[in-house]
Protein backbone atom coordinates (compact mmCIF):
# COMPACT_ATOMS: atom_id res chain seq x y z
CA UNK A 1 0.00 0.00 0.00
CA UNK A 2 1.58 3.54 -0.81
CA UNK A 3 0.94 6.27 1.59
CA UNK A 4 1.54 10.52 1.16
CA UNK A 5 0.99 13.35 -0.51
CA UNK A 6 -2.15 13.40 -2.18
CA UNK A 7 -2.56 16.89 -2.61
CA UNK A 8 -0.08 19.77 -1.78
CA UNK A 9 -0.78 23.61 -1.94
CA UNK A 10 0.16 27.23 -0.28
CA UNK A 11 -0.61 30.35 0.53
CA UNK A 12 0.99 34.13 0.97
CA UNK A 13 -0.67 37.36 1.17
CA UNK A 14 0.40 39.54 -2.17
CA UNK A 15 2.10 42.48 0.09
CA UNK A 16 5.55 42.07 -0.65
CA UNK A 17 9.24 44.06 -0.04
CA UNK A 18 12.08 43.83 -2.98
CA UNK A 19 14.84 43.26 -1.27
CA UNK A 20 16.87 45.34 -3.48
CA UNK A 21 14.90 48.15 -1.51
CA UNK A 22 15.96 46.70 1.52
CA UNK A 23 19.46 46.82 1.12
CA UNK A 24 19.75 50.34 -0.20
CA UNK A 25 17.96 51.23 2.82
CA UNK A 26 20.24 48.96 5.39
CA UNK A 27 23.20 50.34 3.59
CA UNK A 28 23.89 47.24 2.37
CA UNK A 29 25.20 45.63 -1.41
CA UNK A 30 21.73 44.03 -3.17
CA UNK A 31 23.83 41.18 -4.22
CA UNK A 32 24.55 40.00 -0.40
CA UNK A 33 21.22 39.68 -0.21
CA UNK A 34 20.16 38.13 -3.82
CA UNK A 35 23.53 36.01 -4.23
CA UNK A 36 25.08 35.96 -0.48
CA UNK A 37 21.52 34.72 1.04
CA UNK A 38 19.63 33.45 -1.86
CA UNK A 39 16.41 35.46 -1.62
CA UNK A 40 14.89 38.24 -4.38
CA UNK A 41 11.30 38.95 -2.20
CA UNK A 42 9.75 38.51 0.79
CA UNK A 43 6.04 38.24 1.91
CA UNK A 44 4.70 40.93 4.39
CA UNK A 45 1.66 39.99 6.37
CA UNK A 46 -0.68 42.23 7.34
CA UNK A 47 -2.20 42.37 10.21
CA UNK A 48 -5.60 40.82 9.28
CA UNK A 49 -3.87 37.52 8.19
CA UNK A 50 -2.79 35.30 11.51
CA UNK A 51 -1.20 31.68 11.28
CA UNK A 52 -5.53 30.53 11.32
CA UNK A 53 -6.34 32.51 7.79
CA UNK A 54 -2.91 32.05 6.52
CA UNK A 55 -3.34 27.90 6.79
CA UNK A 56 -7.29 28.64 5.80
CA UNK A 57 -6.26 29.68 2.80
CA UNK A 58 -4.09 27.22 1.70
CA UNK A 59 -6.10 24.59 2.90
CA UNK A 60 -9.51 25.57 0.80
CA UNK A 61 -7.12 24.33 -2.16
CA UNK A 62 -6.87 21.13 -0.71
CA UNK A 63 -10.02 20.31 0.90
CA UNK A 64 -13.47 20.10 -1.03
CA UNK A 65 -16.55 18.02 -1.48
CA UNK A 66 -15.00 14.92 -2.77
CA UNK A 67 -12.40 14.36 0.61
CA UNK A 68 -14.09 16.69 3.29
CA UNK A 69 -15.67 13.50 5.22
CA UNK A 70 -12.56 11.50 4.68
CA UNK A 71 -10.75 13.76 7.05
CA UNK A 72 -10.18 12.32 10.41
CA UNK A 73 -7.31 14.52 11.82
CA UNK A 74 -6.24 18.53 11.59
CA UNK A 75 -2.05 18.14 12.46
CA UNK A 76 -1.37 21.96 12.47
CA UNK A 77 2.50 22.45 12.66
CA UNK A 78 3.38 26.49 13.97
CA UNK A 79 5.97 28.31 15.52
CA UNK A 80 3.32 31.36 15.35
CA UNK A 81 0.59 29.90 17.89
CA UNK A 82 -2.56 32.77 18.88
CA UNK A 83 -2.85 30.85 21.66
CA UNK A 84 -1.22 28.96 24.68
CA UNK A 85 -4.19 26.94 25.01
CA UNK A 86 -6.36 26.58 22.49
CA UNK A 87 -4.70 24.75 19.19
CA UNK A 88 -5.03 26.50 15.71
CA UNK A 89 -6.26 23.68 14.50
CA UNK A 90 -9.29 23.83 16.16
CA UNK A 91 -9.88 27.47 14.34
CA UNK A 92 -9.36 26.07 11.22
CA UNK A 93 -11.95 23.31 11.67
CA UNK A 94 -14.52 25.92 12.02
CA UNK A 95 -13.62 27.36 9.25
CA UNK A 96 -13.27 24.68 6.63
CA UNK A 97 -16.44 23.77 7.73
CA UNK A 98 -14.92 20.05 8.89
CA UNK A 99 -17.14 17.31 10.27
CA UNK A 100 -16.50 17.64 14.65
CA UNK A 101 -15.45 13.55 14.76
CA UNK A 102 -12.27 14.16 14.30
CA UNK A 103 -9.28 15.27 15.42
CA UNK A 104 -7.49 18.48 15.67
CA UNK A 105 -4.41 19.59 17.54
CA UNK A 106 -1.15 21.82 16.80
CA UNK A 107 2.29 20.27 16.69
CA UNK A 108 5.49 22.69 18.04
CA UNK A 109 9.04 22.27 17.21
CA UNK A 110 10.20 25.07 15.39
CA UNK A 111 10.57 24.47 11.92
CA UNK A 112 9.94 20.56 12.27
CA UNK A 113 6.04 21.11 13.30
CA UNK A 114 4.89 20.18 9.75
CA UNK A 115 7.00 17.20 9.04
CA UNK A 116 5.95 15.46 12.64
CA UNK A 117 2.39 16.01 11.32
CA UNK A 118 3.40 14.66 7.96
CA UNK A 119 4.81 11.21 9.83
CA UNK A 120 1.98 11.08 12.04
CA UNK A 121 0.17 11.34 9.23
CA UNK A 122 1.71 8.63 7.32
CA UNK A 123 0.95 6.22 10.35
CA UNK A 124 -2.13 6.79 11.25
CA UNK A 125 -3.46 6.49 6.77
CA UNK A 126 -1.55 2.91 7.42
CA UNK A 127 -3.70 1.91 10.06
CA UNK A 128 -7.06 3.77 8.63
CA UNK A 129 -6.69 3.36 4.41
CA UNK A 130 -9.79 4.71 4.55
CA UNK A 131 -9.04 8.29 5.46
CA UNK A 132 -7.06 11.22 4.77
CA UNK A 133 -5.30 13.65 6.96
CA UNK A 134 -5.00 17.25 6.34
CA UNK A 135 -1.07 18.32 7.58
CA UNK A 136 -0.56 22.10 8.01
CA UNK A 137 2.67 24.73 8.20
CA UNK A 138 1.67 27.73 8.76
CA UNK A 139 3.72 30.27 10.62
CA UNK A 140 5.27 34.45 10.27
CA UNK A 141 8.69 34.78 10.37
CA UNK A 142 9.96 37.91 12.03
CA UNK A 143 12.75 38.79 13.54
CA UNK A 144 12.42 42.71 13.60
CA UNK A 145 13.29 45.72 11.87
CA UNK A 146 17.23 46.57 11.20
CA UNK A 147 17.99 43.36 12.50
CA UNK A 148 20.64 40.65 10.43
CA UNK A 149 17.47 38.21 10.63
CA UNK A 150 15.43 41.23 8.80
CA UNK A 151 16.43 39.64 5.08
CA UNK A 152 15.29 36.45 6.15
CA UNK A 153 11.62 37.19 7.27
CA UNK A 154 8.33 35.99 5.36
CA UNK A 155 5.53 33.83 5.97
CA UNK A 156 2.58 31.91 4.70
CA UNK A 157 1.23 28.47 4.86
CA UNK A 158 1.31 25.09 3.33
CA UNK A 159 -1.44 22.75 3.01
CA UNK A 160 -1.15 19.11 2.47
CA UNK A 161 -3.43 15.77 2.38
CA UNK A 162 -1.88 12.61 3.21
CA UNK A 163 -3.73 9.35 2.08
CA UNK A 164 -3.50 6.08 0.74
CA UNK A 165 -2.86 5.62 -3.04
CA UNK A 166 -1.88 9.92 -3.73
CA UNK A 167 -1.20 11.36 -6.67
CA UNK A 168 1.81 13.37 -5.84
CA UNK A 169 4.57 11.40 -3.62
CA UNK A 170 4.49 8.22 -2.21
CA UNK A 171 6.12 8.44 1.22
CA UNK A 172 9.10 5.94 1.32
CA UNK A 173 9.04 3.93 5.16
CA UNK A 174 12.26 4.38 6.24
CA UNK A 175 13.46 7.91 7.99
CA UNK A 176 16.73 8.94 9.85
CA UNK A 177 16.19 11.32 12.61
CA UNK A 178 18.02 13.53 15.04
CA UNK A 179 17.18 16.20 18.20
CA UNK A 180 19.26 17.84 20.59
CA UNK A 181 18.62 20.40 22.78
CA UNK A 182 20.60 23.73 20.88
CA UNK A 183 20.30 27.36 21.18
CA UNK A 184 20.62 28.12 17.79
CA UNK A 185 17.48 29.49 17.64
CA UNK A 186 14.12 30.41 20.06
CA UNK A 187 11.36 33.02 21.02
CA UNK A 188 10.86 33.24 24.68
CA UNK A 189 6.59 33.95 25.63
CA UNK A 190 7.08 37.23 26.29
CA UNK A 191 8.21 37.97 22.63
CA UNK A 192 6.86 38.57 19.48
CA UNK A 193 10.67 38.52 17.23
CA UNK A 194 12.43 35.51 17.37
CA UNK A 195 16.18 35.27 18.71
CA UNK A 196 19.15 33.74 16.98
CA UNK A 197 22.69 32.51 16.52
CA UNK A 198 22.77 33.07 12.91
CA UNK A 199 26.17 31.33 12.21
CA UNK A 200 25.62 28.64 14.31
CA UNK A 201 22.82 27.63 13.70
CA UNK A 202 23.67 27.32 9.89
CA UNK A 203 26.41 25.21 11.10
CA UNK A 204 24.39 22.99 12.87
CA UNK A 205 21.52 22.78 10.01
CA UNK A 206 24.56 21.42 7.93
CA UNK A 207 25.93 18.91 10.70
CA UNK A 208 22.24 17.67 10.83
CA UNK A 209 21.90 16.79 7.42
CA UNK A 210 24.96 14.90 7.07
CA UNK A 211 24.33 13.37 9.88
CA UNK A 212 20.57 11.96 8.94
CA UNK A 213 22.05 11.54 5.49
CA UNK A 214 24.39 8.99 6.35
CA UNK A 215 21.90 7.75 8.87
CA UNK A 216 19.37 7.05 5.96
CA UNK A 217 22.10 5.61 3.84
CA UNK A 218 23.66 2.90 6.19
CA UNK A 219 19.58 2.02 7.05
CA UNK A 220 18.78 1.80 3.36
CA UNK A 221 22.01 1.09 1.30
CA UNK A 222 20.51 3.40 -1.24
CA UNK A 223 23.12 6.29 -2.44
CA UNK A 224 22.58 9.57 -4.33
CA UNK A 225 22.60 7.95 -7.50
CA UNK A 226 19.48 6.82 -6.22
CA UNK A 227 17.79 10.53 -6.05
CA UNK A 228 16.54 12.59 -9.11
CA UNK A 229 16.16 15.69 -6.55
CA UNK A 230 16.46 16.81 -2.98
CA UNK A 231 14.46 19.30 -1.48
CA UNK A 232 15.52 21.10 1.54
CA UNK A 233 13.97 23.69 4.41
CA UNK A 234 15.08 26.83 3.23
CA UNK A 235 14.80 29.42 5.86
CA UNK A 236 16.89 31.31 3.14
CA UNK A 237 17.86 29.41 -0.10
CA UNK A 238 21.59 29.67 0.08
CA UNK A 239 21.04 27.19 2.75
CA UNK A 240 19.66 24.42 1.39
CA UNK A 241 22.20 24.99 -1.38
CA UNK A 242 24.89 24.85 0.99
CA UNK A 243 23.79 21.45 2.66
CA UNK A 244 23.61 20.17 -1.64
CA UNK A 245 27.30 21.31 -2.04
CA UNK A 246 28.31 19.11 1.18
CA UNK A 247 26.65 16.12 -0.90
CA UNK A 248 27.13 16.42 -4.47
CA UNK A 249 30.63 15.03 -4.27
CA UNK A 250 29.35 11.58 -4.18
CA UNK A 251 27.42 11.96 -7.38
CA UNK A 252 28.71 11.64 -10.88
CA UNK A 253 29.23 14.89 -12.87
CA UNK A 254 26.06 13.87 -14.83
CA UNK A 255 23.88 13.44 -12.15
CA UNK A 256 25.38 16.69 -10.07
CA UNK A 257 24.31 18.40 -12.87
CA UNK A 258 20.88 17.35 -12.45
CA UNK A 259 20.85 17.65 -8.79
CA UNK A 260 22.23 21.30 -9.11
CA UNK A 261 19.50 22.08 -12.07
CA UNK A 262 16.27 20.70 -10.09
CA UNK A 263 17.39 22.55 -6.97
CA UNK A 264 16.80 25.82 -8.69
CA UNK A 265 13.50 24.61 -9.34
CA UNK A 266 12.72 23.74 -5.94
CA UNK A 267 13.95 27.16 -5.03
CA UNK A 268 11.79 29.44 -7.06
CA UNK A 269 8.58 29.63 -4.98
CA UNK A 270 10.74 30.84 -1.30
CA UNK A 271 13.15 33.13 -3.19
CA UNK A 272 9.69 35.44 -3.94
CA UNK A 273 8.38 34.51 -0.40
CA UNK A 274 10.64 34.20 2.23
CA UNK A 275 10.67 32.09 5.24
CA UNK A 276 8.01 30.22 5.96
CA UNK A 277 9.51 28.15 8.91
CA UNK A 278 7.18 25.16 9.15
CA UNK A 279 6.27 25.13 5.35
CA UNK A 280 9.75 26.18 4.24
CA UNK A 281 10.54 22.79 2.90
CA UNK A 282 6.88 21.99 1.39
CA UNK A 283 6.50 25.05 -0.31
CA UNK A 284 10.18 23.82 -1.83
CA UNK A 285 8.71 20.71 -2.91
CA UNK A 286 5.72 22.53 -4.28
CA UNK A 287 8.32 24.87 -6.71
CA UNK A 288 10.11 21.66 -7.66
CA UNK A 289 6.93 20.02 -8.85
CA UNK A 290 5.57 23.05 -10.51
CA UNK A 291 9.12 23.81 -12.17
CA UNK A 292 11.04 20.48 -12.77
CA UNK A 293 10.92 18.10 -15.74
CA UNK A 294 10.39 14.71 -13.24
CA UNK A 295 8.38 11.38 -13.76
CA UNK A 296 6.93 8.82 -12.16
CA UNK A 297 8.85 6.99 -10.11
CA UNK A 298 11.71 8.90 -9.30
CA UNK A 299 13.29 9.39 -6.06
CA UNK A 300 13.23 12.82 -4.28
CA UNK A 301 14.68 13.46 -0.98
CA UNK A 302 13.66 15.55 1.62
CA UNK A 303 15.52 17.45 4.95
CA UNK A 304 13.63 18.77 7.81
CA UNK A 305 14.94 21.21 10.12
CA UNK A 306 13.52 22.70 13.34
CA UNK A 307 16.20 25.12 15.39
CA UNK A 308 16.48 23.86 18.65
CA UNK A 309 17.10 21.46 17.35
CA UNK A 310 15.48 18.81 15.20
CA UNK A 311 16.16 17.14 11.41
CA UNK A 312 14.53 14.02 10.05
CA UNK A 313 15.80 12.97 6.43
CA UNK A 314 13.21 10.85 4.53
CA UNK A 315 12.14 9.95 1.20
CA UNK A 316 9.81 9.57 -1.32
CA UNK A 317 8.93 8.57 -4.96
CA UNK A 318 6.75 10.46 -7.46
CA UNK A 319 3.45 8.84 -7.78
CA UNK A 320 2.24 6.98 -10.83
CA UNK A 321 -0.78 8.77 -11.02
CA UNK A 322 1.64 11.87 -11.36
CA UNK A 323 0.70 13.65 -14.50
CA UNK A 324 3.11 16.85 -14.86
CA UNK A 325 0.24 18.64 -16.28
CA UNK A 326 -2.61 18.55 -14.25
CA UNK A 327 -0.36 18.26 -11.27
CA UNK A 328 1.22 21.55 -11.66
CA UNK A 329 0.01 24.76 -9.74
CA UNK A 330 1.18 27.70 -11.95
CA UNK A 331 2.10 30.50 -9.87
CA UNK A 332 3.34 32.83 -12.36
CA UNK A 333 0.24 35.08 -12.76
CA UNK A 334 0.00 35.26 -8.77
CA UNK A 335 3.55 36.76 -8.40
CA UNK A 336 3.13 38.95 -11.58
CA UNK A 337 -0.56 40.53 -9.57
CA UNK A 338 1.43 41.30 -6.16
CA UNK A 339 1.76 44.40 -4.61
CA UNK A 340 5.36 45.63 -4.10
CA UNK A 341 5.49 47.97 -1.01
CA UNK A 342 7.75 50.81 -0.24
CA UNK A 343 10.08 50.68 2.57
CA UNK A 344 8.00 53.53 4.77
CA UNK A 345 4.50 50.79 3.88
CA UNK A 346 6.72 47.44 4.65
CA UNK A 347 8.14 49.16 8.16
CA UNK A 348 4.11 50.38 9.30
CA UNK A 349 2.91 47.59 7.91
CA UNK A 350 5.37 45.40 9.68
CA UNK A 351 5.05 47.56 12.83
CA UNK A 352 1.07 46.83 13.10
CA UNK A 353 0.60 44.61 15.85
CA UNK A 354 -2.69 42.96 17.44
CA UNK A 355 -3.58 45.16 20.45
CA UNK A 356 -4.33 43.36 23.66
CA UNK A 357 -7.89 44.84 24.06
CA UNK A 358 -10.89 44.90 21.03
CA UNK A 359 -10.22 46.66 18.10
CA UNK A 360 -12.32 46.18 14.88
CA UNK A 361 -9.50 45.82 12.00
CA UNK A 362 -10.09 47.30 8.81
CA UNK A 363 -10.49 44.30 6.01
CA UNK A 364 -10.81 46.56 2.78
CA UNK A 365 -7.65 46.27 1.88
CA UNK A 366 -7.18 42.48 2.08
CA UNK A 367 -8.57 40.49 -0.89
CA UNK A 368 -8.09 36.91 0.79
CA UNK A 369 -11.09 34.94 1.18
CA UNK A 370 -10.27 34.23 5.22
CA UNK A 371 -9.46 37.43 7.06
CA UNK A 372 -8.90 38.26 10.64
CA UNK A 373 -11.69 40.99 11.45
CA UNK A 374 -10.49 41.80 14.76
CA UNK A 375 -11.01 41.13 18.43
CA UNK A 376 -14.01 40.71 20.55
CA UNK A 377 -13.97 39.93 24.43
CA UNK A 378 -10.74 38.37 23.86
CA UNK A 379 -11.55 36.40 21.21
CA UNK A 380 -10.54 37.03 17.31
CA UNK A 381 -13.41 37.38 15.30
CA UNK A 382 -12.87 35.36 11.53
CA UNK A 383 -14.72 36.51 8.65
CA UNK A 384 -15.16 34.07 5.29
CA UNK A 385 -16.10 36.00 2.93
CA UNK A 386 -17.91 33.91 0.93
CA UNK A 387 -20.28 33.43 3.94
CA UNK A 388 -20.50 37.45 4.89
Amino acid sequence: MQIGIDQLAFYTPKTYLDLVDLAHARGEEPDKYRIGIGQYEQAVIPVTQDVVTLAANAAVKVVNETNRDQIAMILFGTESGIDHSKSAAIYLKRLLNLPDNLRAVEIKQACYGATAGLQFAHDYVRLHPDKQVLVIGADIARYGLNTPGEVTQGGGAVAMTISAAPKLLNLDNETAFRSEDIMDFWRPLYRTEALVDGRFSENVYIDFFKTVWLDYQRQTNRTIADFTAFAFHLPFTKMGLKALRAVLPEADAEQQKQLKTNFEASRQYNRRVGNLYTGSLYLSLRSLFDNAVLKPGQRIGLFSYGSGAEGEFFSGTISEQFDAQQSRQRFSEFFSSRQQLTMAQYERLFSQQLPDHDVLLDVTHDDARFVLAGIKHDQRQYLDRNKA
